[in-house]
């Protein structure tokens, strides 16, 4: 029997506050990478430093510790398994496209989730 996961959410929804599967998985990881890390109070682990490497020079090894960071806040959720990640610097942020698998599926999906400068939240495209 398949697992269903079922949450709750009220950012962009009108009517219908319930999410279920792959739709909460989703938007549970974008609330992570929306929180800066330690902002969360009692959960000083929780959340992301990505906001901070946005302003850096976007050199290798700085893609390669966004990489490590997209995989620390993903190891959070033992229903995420990200198999691939690519990062492209943008002039107003940072495109990540992240190849996401919940756990007792087999079949994965291609996100892209865009941290915007100016706006300061990361959101999908």
């Amino acid at each position: 029997m398949a697992q269903t996961f079922i949450g709750f959410n009220t950012q962009k929804q009108y009517k219908k506050f319930t999410l279920t599967d792959f739709a909460l998985v989703k938007r549970d990881l974008l609330n992570a990478f929306n929180i800066r890390q330690g902002q969360l109070p009692g959960r000083p682990a929780y959340g992301t430093v990505l906001w901070d490497f946005l302003f850096e020079n976007q050199l290798e090894e700085l893609q390669n510790s966004i990489v490590a960071e997209v995989q620390r806040v993903a190891g959070g959720d033992p229903r995420i398994y990200i198999s691939d990640t690519q990062v492209y610097p943008q002039e107003n942020g940072i495109l990540l496209e992240i190849e996401l698998q919940v756990i007792p599926s087999d079949n994965a999906q291609r996100l892209s989730i865009f941290f915007d400068l100016q706006q300061r939240s990361a959101s999908y495209v």
